[in-house]
């Protein structure tokens, strides 16, 4: 863990990622844009919003890091209970109907959404109210997102090419994938996997419902897979242009954060710059 002199006295950013198997917390120092302290926690199952709120709270209970001031919070929720609507079509009034088709809600579900700039699209998706009541409890206003939402602004932020992109970010058993051509989404989509050909199954399966030749395609990833991970054996058995993301964070790094750890929280760390 990273010290920080008179640390109650730096701009501290948190960033929360909920996943329905795991936590990852992250907090930068703004005033030396600098990350400083990091923590994942992943389950042996995937929980129901219940559990996951006693595992944030003992985690809590745990890190003394996280009885620091904090001036910033961004929590993500990160699973398939979204869907994305162009926002010339977005009707706020209307949004759990965009969700009816692919996920079951209920009475007490609230439903939210992010506006994509890039795009001017919009992600519409069911946020665990338990859980951001119980943050709002602890620091009041804050920022909350789908992580898809920050993967997706990213990668259009950043990809302008002609060809064809398929960009997949790893988690423990599902992925989320942010396909692009030309600077605009062509398809996003997350699914949840057992084994690796579960995993390669989804991502062959969705490159033939889009017409795309696995031979001709750039499949760049991130999250976390290493080139001696069995998804990277099985990709590669399939698909040969193959690349790892190259994170461009204007963050400072100690040598403890390396390339492959900044593939692995890309999604925490993209959702909270410093400016």
């Amino acid at each position: 863990m990273a010290v920080i002199r008179d640390l109650n006295m730096n701009k501290l950013k948190l960033s929360i990622q909920v996943c329905l198997n795991g936590l990852s917390f992250l907090i930068l120092d703004c005033e030396e844009n600098q990350l400083v302290w990091h923590k994942k926690t992943t389950f042996q199952k995937e929980f129901n919003p219940a559990k996951i709120l006693k595992e944030i709270e003992l985690v809590y209970e745990k890190e003394e890091f996280l009885q620091n001031p904090i001036e910033e919070v961004m929590l993500l929720f990160s699973n398939e209970l979204y869907s994305i609507v162009p926002e010339e079509y977005f009707i706020e009034e209307e949004a759990s109907n965009y969700l009816k088709f692919n996920t079951k809600i209920l009475k007490t579900d609230v439903v939210a959404h992010d506006l994509i700039e890039v795009n001017n699209l919009v992600i519409v998706y069911i946020p665990f109210t338990n859980i951001t009541n119980y943050f709002f409890d602890k620091y009041g206003e804050f920022e909350y997102k789908h992580s898809i939402s920050v993967f997706a602004q990213a990668i259009l932020s950043l990809e302008k090419s002609l060809l064809t992109k398929v960009y997949l970010n790893n988690y423990t058993n599902s992925y989320d994938l942010v396909i692009v051509r030309n600077g605009k989404l062509l398809l996003s989509n997350s699914f949840t996997y057992d084994s690796a050909e579960d995993f390669i199954y989804y991502l062959l399966f969705t490159l033939e419902q889009l017409k795309l030749d696995p031979s001709e395609i750039d499949l760049i990833l991130t999250g976390e897979i290493s080139e001696e991970s069995s998804f990277y054996q099985i990709v590669y058995t399939y698909i040969k242009n193959v690349q790892f993301l190259k994170p461009d964070l204007n963050i400072n790094f100690t040598e403890e954060y390396n390339n492959q750890f900044q593939r692995e929280a890309f999604i925490l760390l993209k959702s909270i710059e410093c400016e």
